[in-house]
Formats: C-alpha cells, sequence, structure tokens
C-alpha cells in the first residue's frame, strides 16, 4: 500500500528543510518503555473491506428472513403448517450453537480472509440450491438451502467486532462495528421489504413457483458477484496495526495462547456473561419478533402481506440509523455500559408500546410504534459487540461475539417456539407482553455489569508511556541542539554545542 494510500498515525521522523528558518520539528521516538508505542497506520482500503463484509453479510441476512416474511404464501405453496416455516428462520438459529465454536477457533488459527471465503462459498450454495427449489414438492431441498445459507452465517455474525479492531483506529472501530452489523440489519430490511412484492398471494400454483423461481434467482446472482468480489479484494489484515491495542494483541506468542484457556477465562469474566446473558435476551426477542411478524400483522390486518413487509423495514431501517448513531456516540463518549443500559431500557418501552398499540386497529400507528421499538432493539446490537470487547481484551473478538450471539440464537429459538405458541392460544399482546418480562429482566441485569473497559486501559497506558518517556530532535537554522530526554515530569534543558 502506497503512502498515498494510507493515514500515518503513528510516531515518525521527518526531514528537514535546510532552508526552513526558525522552523522547529518535534518528532517522538518511545524508549525502553515495558509496552513502548509503535508505529500505528490507518489504510483507506479499510473502507472497502468494512463495506465488501457488509454487502455479504447483506446477501445471508435477507435469506434468514425471506420466508417468514410471506409465511401465510409459503405455507400454501409447500402445502405445510406455520411451525414449518418458522423453522426455516429458525434453523439459521439452530446451526449457529454447535457450530460457533469450531468456527471462532478456526478464525483465530486461519483469520478473516478463510472466514470470509467460507462464509460466502456457504452462503452461494445456499442460493442455488433453493433455486431448485421451487416445486410444491420439494419442501426438504428448500430448507437443505437454508441450512446451506444458515452455516454460512456462523462464519459472519461475530465478525464486526474482530474485522474493527483488525483494520481500523481506537477513536473508529465502534463506528466501523456499527457498519459491519449496518449490512445485516439491510439484509434483513431488504428480506422484509422484497419477497413480498416479488410473491404475490396468488392461487395458482404455476404462477406461483413462477414468482417464487424470480426471487430465488436474484438473491443466487446478487450472492455469486460479492463473493467472486470477496475472493479479488478482501484482505486478511493490514501490514501495520491501525491501534495500540491491537498492535499489542499482535505481538502476543501464537504458543502462548490457548483457545480453551481463552474460553475459560471468558466464563469466569462476571461482567461479560452477565452481558452475554443480556444481550441474548435483547436480541431473542428481536429475532422472534421479526420471524414471527407476518403473523402478527395478518392475524390483526388480514391481507396486508405488504404491509407487513414494510412494518419490517421500518423496524430496521430505523435500527440501522440507531446503530450508526450508537456507534458515533461511543467513539466520542466512550459510556459502554450507560448507553448500553439506556438503549437497553428504551427497548423494553418500545416493546411495551407496540405491544398495546398492535391491536388498536391503525396501520399508521404500528408503523410508528415499530420503528420506535427498532430504533433501540436493533440499535442495541453494536453496543453489544463493542462493550463486550471492552470487558474481555485482549481476548479474540471473534471468541467474545461468538458467545454473544450463540446466547442470542438460544434465546431466539426458545422466544420463538413460545411467542408462537402463546399467540396461537391467546393473541398477539399476550405474546408481545411475553417479550417485555424478558427485557425486563435484562434491563436489570445490565445494570449489574461492572464497566470494566480493558481496552481503552491499554490504548491510554501506551499514550502515557509515549507521553512521559520518549526523545525529542530539534534543529534550527542557526544552531545545533542536543538531544533531550524526560527524566519523570521534568526535562534536562537543551543546551547549545558552545555551553559544553
Amino acid at each position: 500500500m502506497g503512502a498515498q494510500e494510507t493515514e500515518d498515525n503513528g510516531p515518525q521522523l521527518e526531514s528537514k528543510d535546510p532552508e526552513a528558518v526558525d522552523h522547529i520539528e518535534c518528532s517522538s521516538v518511545p524508549k525502553g518503555a515495558s509496552s513502548p508505542a509503535v508505529e500505528t497506520r490507518l489504510y483507506q482500503k479499510r473502507w472497502m473491506i468494512v463495506l465488501l463484509f457488509s454487502s455479504y453479510s447483506l446477501t445471508n441476512a435477507y435469506q434468514w428472513i425471506q420466508y417468514g416474511i410471506i409465511s401465510n404464501i409459503m405455507m400454501k405453496f409447500y402445502n405445510v403448517e406455520a411451525f414449518a416455516i418458522d423453522w426455516l428462520s429458525m434453523i439459521f438459529m439452530l446451526a449457529y450453537i454447535p457450530f460457533i465454536f469450531p468456527v471462532t477457533w478456526l478464525l483465530d488459527k486461519k483469520g478473516l480472509r478463510v472466514m470470509a471465503l467460507l462464509a460466502n462459498a456457504l452462503n452461494c450454495a445456499g442460493t442455488w440450491i433453493k433455486v431448485a427449489s421451487a416445486n410444491p414438492n420439494l419442501f426438504w431441498v428448500t430448507m437443505l438451502g437454508q441450512f446451506a445459507s444458515s452455516l454460512g452465517q456462523v462464519f459472519i455474525l461475530g465478525m464486526p467486532s474482530r474485522l474493527a479492531s483488525e483494520w481500523f483506529g481506537a477513536d473508529e472501530v465502534s463506528t466501523a462495528c456499527s457498519i459491519g452489523v449496518f449490512g445485516n440489519q439491510m439484509g434483513i430490511a431488504i428480506g422484509f421489504l422484497i419477497p413480498p412484492i416479488l410473491v404475490p398471494n396468488v392461487d395458482d400454483m404455476d404462477e406461483l413457483a413462477h414468482h417464487i423461481r424470480i426471487m430465488f434467482y436474484i438473491s443466487a446472482g446478487v450472492a455469486t458477484v460479492i463473493f467472486v468480489l470477496v475472493i479479488i479484494v478482501f484482505q486478511e489484515r493490514p501490514e501495520i496495526p491501525p491501534s495500540q491495542a491491537q498492535a499489542q494483541a499482535r505481538n502476543i506468542p501464537p504458543e502462548d495462547y490457548s483457545y480453551m484457556a481463552s474460553i475459560l477465562r471468558l466464563l469466569r469474566n462476571k461482567p461479560f456473561m452477565l452481558l452475554v446473558v443480556s444481550y441474548g435476551l435483547n436480541v431473542g426477542c428481536f429475532y422472534a419478533v421479526s420471524t414471527l411478524l407476518n403473523r402478527m400483522i395478518i392475524e390483526q390486518y388480514p391481507g396486508e402481506e405488504v404491509n407487513a413487509g414494510r412494518i419490517g423495514l421500518t423496524i430496521v431501517i430505523a435500527g440501522m440509523v440507531g446503530s450508526l448513531i450508537c456507534g458515533l456516540w461511543l467513539d466520542k463518549t466512550k459510556t459502554y455500559k450507560q448507553t448500553t443500559l439506556g438503549i437497553y431500557l428504551l427497548s423494553l418501552i418500545g416493546m411495551l408500546v407496540y405491544a398495546v398499540t398492535l391491536n388498536l386497529g391503525h396501520l399508521w400507528l404500528v408503523f410508528i410504534m415499530a420503528g420506535l421499538l427498532g430504533f433501540f432493539m436493533t440499535g442495541y446490537l453494536p453496543l453489544g459487540f463493542e462493550f463486550a470487547v471492552e470487558l474481555t481484551y485482549p481476548e479474540s473478538e471473534g471468541t467474545s461475539s461468538g458467545l454473544l450471539n450463540c446466547s442470542a440464537q438460544i434465546f431466539g429459538i426458545i422466544f420463538t417456539i413460545a411467542q408462537g405458541k402463546i399467540i396461537d392460544k391467546w393473541g398477539t399482546l399476550a405474546g408481545n407482553i411475553f417479550l417485555c418480562i424478558f427485557l425486563l429482566i435484562g434491563s436489570v441485569m445490565t445494570g449489574f455489569i461492572k464497566s470494566d473497559l480493558r481496552r481503552q486501559k491499554a490504548n491510554l497506558q501506551t499514550e502515557v508511556q509515549t507521553a512521559s518517556v520518549s526523545t525529542f530532535v530539534c534543529v534550527t537554522q542557526s544552531q545545533r541542539w542536543d538531544l533531550h530526554i524526560p527524566l519523570g515530569r521534568e526535562c534536562v534543558r537543551c543546551r547549545p554545542d558552545s555551553a559544553l
């Protein structure tokens, strides 16, 4: 990477212009600290990498929800019960649980590029398998395609925080993580919007198969193009680390790292384990609401399949705005616990208001309340990732994110099945109040998390060491000055040669 393509924020010693008069140039060079500052650099390519990651995360998340939002149509086409269609979404949650541990181990051993290639290979294979399933007798084939895509998701969900740490500076990681999550949310948004438009509720099975096949071909084509781009463009990590914390993490010898020991340390980390459970409760509620949204809307507003998709779109678009705002806020303030707790409480309030207003008969009100719910509930996703990295540094970001997502998948399956049964027996209000109870529990748990920001401490410690132990080189036209070294808080004075 050429110099013109980078932003260098590390210590340098630049050459001086001999014609410059009375110009003094000073450069800091660390000397003998226990954790010395090293050169760091931000590459322009980092934005291309995170946007490419967001793109393939988008195509995978789209597949998760593309059946659920038209569940009544898919039930009719494949002649199966609602619970079977729910499993086309829940397979993404179920596949994640047993495979996340070998995948995070592989991430630590092989790195981001191998993860990206495997994710896209499985995702692309799943889309093409589903192209062959546009037949009423081939429900098992469409389930096989979903399973392949769900395996691809295991290589995607925990990557935003790892990618942000590998490529972005200390003041950008939360924003970069939000952009990574942004792609997943955008995929869910498109999954809510496009299927009801591409697949109308018609009675002719041949016409319906034609519409479903078109939907599958579009997703397969997009996934294939992105796979090719990943092969050509996606890079493991920059040559020079972007932050002091990342430089220190790179200096840990491979023989000193044990994956199982890392897992055990995380499981003994009480603040992190509280976050794991509270994160799972919040995101599990979001998964349940997303999976069952079509059933909830159709029960209250029959024939509104397209508007059900638009309501889902509203939830996710509002959440993307919330994610970006929260990421920018964290980079500016570093108030991880306060922001996480505040957003959690507002998610609870949003869910309560959504539950109460859903059955009032005013569709416009549902849109507004769904947007409020999405802004906070979906906006919580990157907060959890970044708070986890802070609480667990210098453990692998992929491992901590993997445990968060594993918790979310477990609660997502439980909540989706339980809420579906409650809706069938007692209606949508009871089902949504059921979720509110667990959001309240998660809010209380978040309040008990001790805010131990280890990554911030590592960056701050290095900055303090660099400021207190350094060498300054000063040059002017008329005099040559000696090197001088700070002693504690005071410095030996610079002296010209004539004074020696």
